[in-house]
């Protein structure tokens, strides 16, 4: 078994965030910007305008992994820029970071990435490869950001490495229909979409008494849709991940360990090495599973609106919580710039993302094409969408970003093969012990090597 996770390690290692510490300085100086953008757009068609070319390279975040999507973006920008042309690459999460960190090391990466914190502020911020936006979040619109969000965008050295156009609070879904034939709906709040511990324990036995034997599945085969599976367990035992200031990983609590041994002796519920978050979303569709810890409102929109396979009501819940306030995992993407060495185009870059964010008419196109929440608030931008109405409910609920603390991409890998191990019956409170042991051994080597 340990050898087959060496060797998967091996083949995920390209896709997996080879994250810096905090705690060392930045390989090189980034570019700082000390005066604020004006809000206001250059001239159009400026004669003197230095024509200038950008590469922005994309992730396949929603529409900004599709080219019909984002070409009507491009067109806006270039009608009202004219002598800025962006070519745009779109990359995978598969070979993604490969291609990325290539470039970066042949001096020929593009000149803006649209991604997460965790690579842009994490990874190439903490390694000296991005410039700093500070002046781009001294604007009143940029003032408007929600917190938690602006907070994730910015590095343990002040600067900014991310601005960001678009987030998503994951949380879980649950089948309606069969809670409601099982009788299990008394124990969730429908108003606030909460529920409490001993609500969930009890809808699992409602659930499973009911004859569904299976209820929910600890999905461990690989890393996709390990937030779910994180948020749940440190939400029913109100345990943490890390420390407030993303130094450490503290999972090793009596709180977590105990967690872990409730849900692993719960009937209805099993730790699945077999079943991957994108399988779990299928059987909770299909009517397999009653609940599903791997959903936000990307998979509602791509399974009950887009090609509909769901034949019950599906119920977004919070995570439960017996602090009454749950604490969900955020996802924020947005724009970063490398810092290649020319002025003029990260100037030019600062434009492409100031127009891309400021106006509300242009920014409420850049966050729909996401198929995304904004990270300000911006009205009606989904005013006739009774389900990203429904969904923005959950940011309310977003948690500490810890995505950005050292040693991620160890702990991301760590984290299922711990799982995969309790569920072939090994000591729960060893597995844990060797998963934080692990995570903290990935921050000090990520340590180690920005430092060298």
């Amino acid at each position: 078994m340990m050898q087959n996770k060496k060797s998967a390690l091996l083949l995920t290692a390209l896709a997996c965030l080879a994250l810096v510490s905090c705690q060392a300085a930045p390989t090189k100086e980034p570019v700082n910007s000390t005066s604020a953008p004006s809000e206001t757009p250059a001239e159009e068609g400026n004669p003197n305008d230095k024509d200038i070319e950008l590469s922005l390279w994309t992730y396949p975040v929603g529409g900004w992994g599709d080219p019909e999507a984002v070409e009507p973006l491009l067109a806006d920008f270039h009608q009202a820029y004219p002598h800025i042309r962006v070519s745009v690459e779109y990359l995978d999460y598969s070979t993604g970071d490969e291609k990325v960190n290539a470039a970066l090391k042949d001096k020929t990466g593009p000149d803006l990435i649209f991604e997460g914190p965790e690579r842009l502020v994490a990874q190439w911020g903490e390694a000296g490869e991005m410039v700093d936006l500070s002046d781009l979040w001294l604007t009143e619109k940029a003032g408007e950001i929600n917190t938690a969000v602006r907070s994730a965008c910015r590095h343990q050295n002040g600067y900014f490495y991310e601005f960001p156009v678009c987030m998503t609070a994951h949380c879980m879904a649950i089948n309606y229909d069969l809670f409601k034939a099982a009788d299990a709906l008394r124990y969730i709040d429908e108003t606030n979409h909460t529920w409490t511990r001993d609500g969930f324990i009890q809808a699992v036995k409602a659930l499973y008494n009911y004859g569904h034997e299976k209820v929910a599945a600890i999905y461990c085969k690989d890393q996709g849709g390990d937030q779910g599976t994180r948020a749940l367990i440190t939400n029913l035992s109100g345990g943490s991940f890390t420390d407030a200031d993303h130094t450490v990983y503290t999972f090793d609590s009596q709180e977590n360990i105990q967690t872990l041994e409730l849900l692993s002796d719960l009937e209805g519920i099993s730790f699945d090495p077999n079943l991957a978050g994108s399988d779990e979303i299928k059987l909770f569709c299909e009517g397999e599973l009653a609940m599903a810890f791997c959903w936000n409102v990307s998979h509602a929109i791509t399974y009950t609106v887009d090609n509909p396979i769901v034949d019950f009501e599906v119920l977004p819940m919070a995570f439960p919580s017996d602090s009454g306030e749950p604490k969900l995992q955020g996802g924020i993407w947005g724009f970063g710039i490398f810092d290649r060495g020319d002025p003029d185009k990260i100037e030019a870059a600062k434009t492409f993302i100031s127009f891309m964010t400021e106006d509300d008419e242009q920014y409420a196109k850049a966050v729909h094409t996401s198929s995304l929440l904004p990270v300000r608030e911006l009205e009606d931008i989904y005013a006739h969408d009774k389900l990203m109405t429904k969904y923005s409910h959950f940011t309310k609920f977003l948690g500490d970003y810890y995505q950005i603390t050292p040693g991620w991409s160890e702990a991301r890998f760590s984290w299922w093969n711990m799982l995969q191990d309790i569920g072939e019956g090994k000591d729960i409170s060893a597995a844990v012990k060797e998963f934080t042991a692990a995570a903290n051994a990935g921050a000090e080597a990520d340590a180690v090597e920005i430092i060298d």
